[in-house]
């Protein structure tokens, strides 16, 4: 039977466009309230405008996941604020296109500063409280490209695969303490995540997932909504399933992605970046 979600709290990073304000939403409109956070408290406030006219509950924190003290305290004020903490989304998170050996020592270190150790401090400031409540959901927004890296991605997937890995392990340390922990896998979304990109190159850019399996951010949201609502979340959630079976295919069969991503890489614009 469906899990009621009515009264509970989520928190979530990267709440101020995409799949986070999306998901915020969705978890809103399954009676749930929300705690957001971000840089951007200006575009926060508009979700939590939203939020409110569903009549949730919602507060806004200005967060830099990069930063243990902003975490912390962006929890804190969940429980002081909303009173508990039932789920906590760690969906703060950037991508760079750039090949690996394009890519210097500081590209790295701040992509993974953001998006895998963004993700462990979210799982740090957060458990203690589930660990005291009995139960808890650990969200992490991984990718597709935790399971293959394209061309020009080859940073951004690792720190999609360190997230999907940390998943997979807390799985297994926390279920004996009722919090389940599930990786979210979307393939290709229209959130601002090219923006982003493109502002690093200075140039615009075209995404790489075929229209066939481009999806909106509500789908994305629905689809984690789902998840919470039954009594064992899933441990992965994949809203294209598709994409699933495809990129299995891809890993069973090594040589032919070897082959498929030399293509795609001879047929990017032979441009370098700074």
């Amino acid at each position: 039977m469906p899990r009621n979600l009515t009264g509970q709290v989520i928190a979530i990073t990267g709440a101020s466009s995409g799949i986070g304000a999306a998901t915020a939403l969705e978890c809103a409109r399954a009676g749930m309230d929300v705690a957001l956070a971000a840089r951007r408290v200006d575009k926060l406030e508009k979700v939590a405008a939203e939020i409110r006219a569903m009549g949730r509950r919602a507060i806004c924190v200005a967060c830099d996941v990069t930063r243990d003290d902003d975490v912390q305290r962006f929890v804190d004020a969940t429980v002081a604020q909303l009173g508990r903490l039932d789920a906590a989304f760690a969906n703060a998170g950037y991508g760079i296109n750039r090949p690996v050996m394009e890519t210097t020592d500081a590209h790295f270190r701040a992509i993974f500063e953001t998006n895998v150790y963004g993700t462990l401090r979210v799982i740090r400031a957060a458990v203690p409280v589930m660990r005291k409540a009995g139960r808890g959901h650990l969200l992490i927004c991984s990718s597709a490209a935790s399971e293959i890296a394209p061309p020009g991605y080859g940073a951004y997937a690792a720190t999609k695969a360190s997230q999907d890995c940390i998943g997979q392990a807390l799985r297994a340390e926390l279920r004996d303490e009722n919090i389940f922990v599930t990786t979210v896998h979307p393939i290709g979304t229209t959130t601002e995540f090219l923006d982003r990109v493109a502002d690093d190159l200075g140039r615009p850019i075209a995404g790489n997932t075929p229209g066939a399996f481009t999806q909106t951010v509500e789908t994305v949201a629905r689809a984690i909504v789902r998840s919470m609502r039954q009594d064992r979340p899933k441990p992965e959630v994949w809203p294209q399933p598709a994409a699933r079976f495809v990129l299995g295919l891809a890993t069973a069969f090594p040589g032919l992605t070897a082959r498929g991503l030399l293509r795609s890489f001879r047929a990017r614009p032979k441009e370098t970046t700074s």
